[in-house]
């Protein structure tokens, strides 16, 4: 992995459906799938879906930021899911699914608290931003079956009726972002 790689851990609904963009954004070296901001020490899938355990779903995003910057992360980050809804992205419910950043230093925390200020100044949703920021806690990897989930398994419900769309949300948004394109 290249020295100069920074990390960005963000959480937005489930995390299939992050992993898959983030994975497609020039610049990202490995998008991982796990958990974070609860109170319990190794948690595993089932108890966060549960949503005994505290953790939001994440992906933890290691990018290049001569490719790609944390802002652009962002960006993409406020397009590709609801930051107005409380624990809930579309039929996702619990905290587990939260909109949240983890942020790996203070420049991140200013960085993402100027991007919603100006989402809110733009009106750019008619709701509140609901999104949490606070400095990262400690990271769990998901289960090895949920790594690389959208890119195993395109065609299961899930991925090509939830997951599939914001991917294609992003291509069409951020076209020069796009590994894809």
């Amino acid at each position: 992995m290249e020295n100069n790689l920074q990390i960005a851990t963000l959480g937005g609904g489930c995390f299939w459906c992050l992993e898959a963009v983030y994975q497609d954004l020039k610049g990202v070296h490995e998008v991982i799938s796990g958990y974070a901001g609860g109170h319990v020490e190794f948690p595993d899938y089932e108890s966060v879906c549960d949503g005994v355990t505290g953790h939001a779903e994440v992906v933890q995003i290691h990018f290049n930021p001569d490719v790609v910057s944390y802002r652009q992360i962002l960006e993409v980050f406020f397009v590709i899911h609801d930051p107005t809804t409380l624990n809930r992205q579309g039929n996702d419910v619990g905290s587990q699914y939260r909109s949240v950043i983890y942020c790996e230093d203070e420049d991140q925390i200013n960085c993402a608290l100027d991007v919603i200020k100006e989402l809110t100044t733009q009106n750019t949703y008619k709701d509140l931003i609901v999104t949490e920021i606070m400095l990262a806690p400690t990271f769990y990897p998901a289960e090895a079956y949920h790594q690389n989930y959208f890119r195993q398994h395109p065609q299961q419900g899930y991925c090509a009726y939830v997951v599939a769309p914001k991917l294609q949300k992003f291509q069409k948004t951020f076209k020069a972002l796009s590994a894809s394109s």
